[in-house]
């Protein structure tokens, strides 16, 4: 376990909780994943129950290795697990991370929850542990995911090519996104700007 972030962490916004991944939540994230609207641009098919549960089995033992911290996304006037995300690639030394892995069951595309999620992450990672950078990556192609990262602030540093092998052998072009700290204040004003206007269109 990371010395930098200690287990467990909760963190609530006014839509959202991010609660720590355990194993009483997989059922419900494995039935969330069955629509394979998600899994278009992913490396693997969340919609195999079989492949999903290595996926989240594998997030834990990261978790416990330093590498990774996983959150499953709860809706809080909905009571339930709406999804999930990670801090990823955590380099304590460096002061930096990513957050990825972000997956939302399409019913709450475009909502307030996503901004609300981003939110609170990137607060912990500024604020809490004065992080330098946080990186956000998607794959070239997800046109969708690429404007929800500009849309939250991230900014366009390039593609790396051949980034990421697929569970069926192709190769995934990534487009990488950053924020570094001293964009921070400015990008949490416009995001809490954002995240009120969105979920006054509710």
């Amino acid at each position: 376990m990371s010395t930098w972030i200690t287990h467990p962490i909760s963190l609530t916004g006014e839509v959202v909780s991010l609660l720590p991944m355990e194993r009483e939540h997989f059922p419900a994230l494995i039935a969330l994943a069955q629509d394979e609207r998600i899994w278009e641009h992913y490396i693997f098919d969340g919609t195999d129950p079989v492949r999903m549960q290595e996926v989240l089995e594998d997030a834990l033992a990261q978790r416990e290795k330093g590498t990774q911290y996983p959150f499953v996304i709860f809706h809080k006037e909905h009571n339930k697990v709406i999804g999930s995300t990670r801090l990823l690639d955590i380099q304590a030394k460096h002061k930096k991370l990513e957050v990825g892995s972000t997956w939302l069951h399409p019913d709450y595309w475009a909502t307030a929850a996503n901004i609300d999620s981003k939110l609170l992450l990137l607060d912990y990672c500024f604020e809490k542990l004065q992080t330098v950078r946080v990186q956000l990556k998607t794959d070239e192609k997800n046109i969708r995911s690429r404007k929800a990262i500009e849309k939250v602030g991230g900014k366009y540093e390039g593609i790396l090519r051949h980034d990421m092998i697929r569970d069926n052998g192709t190769n995934r072009n990534s487009a990488y996104y950053s924020i570094i700290n001293e964009e921070w204040p400015e990008t949490k004003r416009y995001l809490t700007d954002l995240f009120m206007r969105t979920k006054a269109q509710k």
